[in-house]
């Protein structure tokens, strides 16, 4: 799947939220690819844009997103209820409210099978359904109840199962973790890295937990403001993070191995999508802005073989230049 210069954007009554800006990047065949940031950020739109699920008057503005040779910006209606779920699936934020509480677990299972297969006989979808339940570690005669009856790890892994029952080419997760515990966090992300291995998926891992990120990523895409801000190798952007909203994040994260006494901390918020700052959008909370900062936005370019910064600090024009006083000095 390969996304180019793609732009969302949402009217309103006092203008128009440009909540996705000029994003472009590649996700290879078996790779997970963690996209993280604030909540705002706009991590959640665009995982949404990938399958045209985008709320009205939500709309793609500009772009394309390949698939397979296909630009799923411009399919039909058709095409895109043969995608939905047999090419590319989708894992949405909160299980309970994605699984109908009328529906007995093999139905949503059913309605999934038989909408793609239309040959395939009852008796072999609950088959199939209970199969793949037991893969991950439920057993079979809970596809008898209702979602109410499950814990919410199970009510997760069944969203899991829903979403591979088809073998899609891409699993997109967005923030899958945020209903469960610690402990169950730790369990569905080992099922993840066993269901990469059993199925070669692609994932697309949405989460502001880059804790748990890093646990199953090869690749991170930091946004913020509606834009990718870095991008590259996961052990490159925890080892040596480049730009300084990345920096930022990673020093949030707890480690008890550390000795610190506080942790580092971002002041400020997210930017107005409304009207923006004209320059990078993390200016007004960056502790190393320059002038240029706030006059233009950077271009995301390579700066290591397996990294990809949009920042001045790495780019002729802002090297050498004195540091402004960001928030935090």
């Amino acid at each position: 799947m390969e996304v180019k210069n793609l732009t969302i954007e949402y009217p309103i009554n006092i203008g128009t939220v440009r909540a996705v800006r000029d994003v472009s990047f590649r996700l290879f065949e078996g790779e997970t690819l963690g996209l993280v940031g604030e909540s705002g950020c706009g991590k959640s739109t665009l995982g949404l844009s990938f399958l045209r699920l985008l709320r009205p008057p939500g709309k793609i503005a500009a772009g394309k997103i390949l698939f397979r040779g296909s630009d799923i910006v411009a399919m039909r209606q058709d095409e895109l209820l043969s995608l939905r779920g047999n090419r590319i699936s989708m894992i949405f934020q909160n299980p309970l409210t994605s699984l109908d509480p009328l529906f007995r677990v093999r139905d949503h299972f059913l309605e999934a099978l038989r909408s793609h297969r239309s040959d395939i006989e009852r008796s072999e979808a609950i088959e199939i359904s209970g199969r793949i339940l037991e893969q991950l570690g439920i057993e079979a005669k809970r596809l008898d109840e209702y979602p109410h009856q499950l814990s919410g790890g199970m009510r997760q892994r069944i969203m899991i199962g829903l979403g591979l029952v088809l073998e899609p080419d891409v699993l997109i997760a967005d923030e899958p973790t945020t209903s469960l515990d610690v402990i169950v966090e730790a369990g569905f992300v080992d099922l993840l890295k066993d269901l990469k291995k059993r199925y070669g998926i692609s994932i697309i891992l949405i989460s502001h937990n880059l804790a748990m990120v890093a646990e199953i990523a090869d690749r991170i895409a930091v946004m913020y403001g509606g834009r990718i801000v870095e991008i590259g190798e996961a052990t490159a952007i925890f080892g040596k993070p480049l730009h300084p909203y990345t920096q930022g994040l990673i020093g949030c994260i707890p480690n008890i191995e550390l000795d610190m006494e506080r942790l580092v901390s971002m002041p400020g918020r997210p930017p107005d999508l409304v009207a923006p700052p004209p320059g990078c959008p993390f200016a007004p909370r960056c502790p190393r802005v320059m002038d240029v900062c706030r006059d233009s936005m950077p271009p995301l370019s390579a700066h290591s073989p397996s990294q990809e910064a949009a920042c001045w600090l790495y780019e002729p024009e802002g090297q050498g230049k004195p540091v402004g006083s960001g928030v935090h000095e």
